[in-house]
């Protein structure tokens, strides 16, 4: 648990007048990494400049939305509970707020207003290129993806300008919530944040890559960047416009294309020539090496690259998964043959029916026999198909119905040949088929960007009712994303350049040899800082809880020791150059 900040009230006596003394003690943990972070980028000069607020105001637009960006970053709080973690620095723990009290959520909200009205793109380009030039960020590569953001709630009437709350594809597996989509793109060094676009519930992401690409362009100030997504991206018109202006691209070839199609048909009765690539330990099983192999496929019909990938991991992974399969359609079976020649399971029409919906997962994988056995029954005819009398019989057959079975092996053999195979297409020619696979497994840290922005920063739930605030808190979430994706790029560079393999951050001091922000983030949550006030006059402040320890992960993620030890009373606050 953080630290609680508490007040403790004494009295003392000297020559007959009366002093009072009162310590202090306020939260300080992480707050000061992040502001210098902040600062390094310029975001309140950048915000006091996008965004003014009115000489009325008791306080800028700048310093509330700094304030909700490191509040993201620190403690991701609603917009209703960012006065009292505030309060926590400002104020220690009173009954109630003193300097945190005019950063109430009514103020904050109407920030994030100004900030919907602002040139919110030019303001999110300047940012960024101070991270690029400050921190020397590479971008030859830059990944793209997008994901989909959870809204509980009605939201029935459209905010005029925002972007619209929908319901679509949820990759949160929420069909039945409104969403908007958040797409990003991060560089290959360290897997920076570089930029964002918020769409539409409803945006189809085939749509999104041609405007993405222009906009990095412009960014960058430049067009032969390797620019790589999921298959998405792998349409004609998207590869031909990137080709056409000078641009590179990788990405995967859906298995749908036709170009997959026939690879995954040719190989089935053919050999080719595979050529290893690299190795790597999976990451979870850390005794299991993941080999790749790959395969020059030769070029399409518009003269890209494509490039066929064997992953050993993949190929026992579906191969697992088509015994599984097997195996769980052969127990249904068996389940099945029971309830036959019963209720609805009679006729071979019906039996048919349940066998299909059985082998549907295995289709070819199991050859299935419905059996039909006959034997001949005396059957009494009912009184209204005869005249009274005795009682007439009548020989009727009767059918049973069975089911066998057995494996196809030659189709099991057929089908394995294509595990563990994936496509690739570039209009790279210049790099080796290892080097374009390297290249395109580094979109897996886009996904783990991704998990940080929605289980470490929190961006859902959202409490806001306001799609223009929604829309706008969205662009600090982007920059609480840059600024923890720079200190985590930090820590790690500067690590391998000290030869420190790990460090003891976690708890009960267990090692870390990739630290992220919430390893570092809780490392640092007893950091406070003690103030002595005199008669209600600060006459000494001290930061505590700071250990060696701490110093150093503050010297690897280039925080300057000034950051803690020359913290006033009023530290917390944001101000300008």
């Amino acid at each position: 648990m953080p630290f609680n900040c508490f007040i403790t009230p004494h009295n003392s006596q000297i020559g007959g007048a009366m002093k009072q003394f009162e310590t202090r003690f306020k939260q300080v943990d992480v707050l000061p990494m992040v502001k210098h972070y902040m600062s390094s980028l310029d975001l309140y000069n950048l915000f006091h400049k996008y965004v003014p607020a009115s000489n009325s105001c008791l306080a800028e637009h700048a310093e509330s939305l700094c304030i909700i960006t490191a509040n993201i970053i620190c403690d991701n709080k609603p917009l209703y509970k960012v006065q009292e973690w505030l309060a926590k620095y400002a104020d220690g723990l009173t009954n109630e707020s003193v300097n945190a009290d005019k950063f109430n959520d009514d103020r904050l909200g109407r920030s994030l207003c100004a900030l919907f009205k602002a040139d919110r793109h030019s303001l999110m380009t300047e940012v960024s290129c101070n991270a690029i030039k400050l921190h020397k960020l590479l971008t030859d590569e830059i990944h793209n993806d997008s994901t989909s953001v959870t809204f509980i709630g009605k939201y029935e009437t459209p905010d005029p300008g925002a972007i619209e709350l929908k319901h679509g594809h949820n990759k949160d597996f929420r069909p039945d919530c409104k969403q908007i989509v958040f797409g990003l793109n991060i560089t290959a060094d360290g897997h920076v944040p570089l930029s964002y676009k918020a769409y539409n519930g409803n945006q189809d992401d085939d749509t999104t890559h041609i405007p993405n690409w222009n906009q990095l362009r412009a960014l960058i100030h430049k067009e032969d960047f390797i620019y790589i997504a999921d298959c998405k991206l792998c349409s004609n018109k998207n590869l031909a416009y990137i080709d056409e202006n000078n641009g590179y691209f990788i990405t995967i070839i859906p298995k749908n294309h036709n170009e997959s199609k026939t690879f995954m048909d040719y190989i089935k009765t053919n050999d080719v020539k595979w050529e290893d690539a690299f190795e790597i330990r999976h990451s979870r099983k850390k005794a299991q090496v993941n080999k790749y192999r790959t395969y020059e496929a030769g070029k399409n019909k518009k003269g890209y690259r494509v490039i066929w990938v064997h992953s050993s991991s993949k190929d026992q992974d579906e191969k697992n998964r088509r015994r599984t399969k097997i195996e769980k359609a052969q127990k249904a079976m068996q389940e099945l043959i029971p309830k036959l020649n019963a209720y609805h399971l009679k006729t071979q029409k019906d039996i048919s029916k349940a066998v299909n919906k059985i082998c549907k997962p295995v289709q070819g994988l199991i050859d299935v026999k419905i059996t039909k056995g006959r034997k001949q029954i005396c059957k009494r005819i009912p009184s209204t198909r005869r005249q009274a009398g005795d009682p007439i019989y009548e020989n009727k057959w009767s059918f049973n119905y069975g089911l066998e079975w057995k494996i196809n092996e030659q189709a099991v053999i057929d089908e394995s040949k294509t595990d563990g195979l994936f496509p690739l297409i570039t209009n790279n020619h210049l790099l080796d088929a290892g080097e374009v696979l390297r290249m395109y497994k580094r979109q897996a840290y886009l996904e783990k960007r991704m998990y940080t922005k929605k289980s470490i920063l929190d961006v859902a739930p959202v409490f806001l009712k306001k799609e223009r605030r929604i829309e706008a808190v969205l662009l600090l979430y982007f920059f609480a994303l840059m600024i923890v994706s720079l200190i985590e790029r930090n820590i790690r560079l500067n690590m391998k350049k000290q030869k420190i393999e790990k460090l003891p951050i976690l708890p009960q001091k267990m090692n870390t040899k990739k630290p992220t922000w919430n390893n570092i983030r809780y490392f640092c949550r007893d950091i406070h800082l003690s103030v002595i006030l005199k008669n209600k006059v600060t006459i000494q402040v001290d930061v505590q809880g700071l250990s060696v320890l701490h110093k150093k992960v503050c010297e690897l993620v280039e925080v300057p020791s000034s950051a803690y030890k020359n913290l006033h009373d009023r530290w917390w606050l944001f101000e300008g150059t």
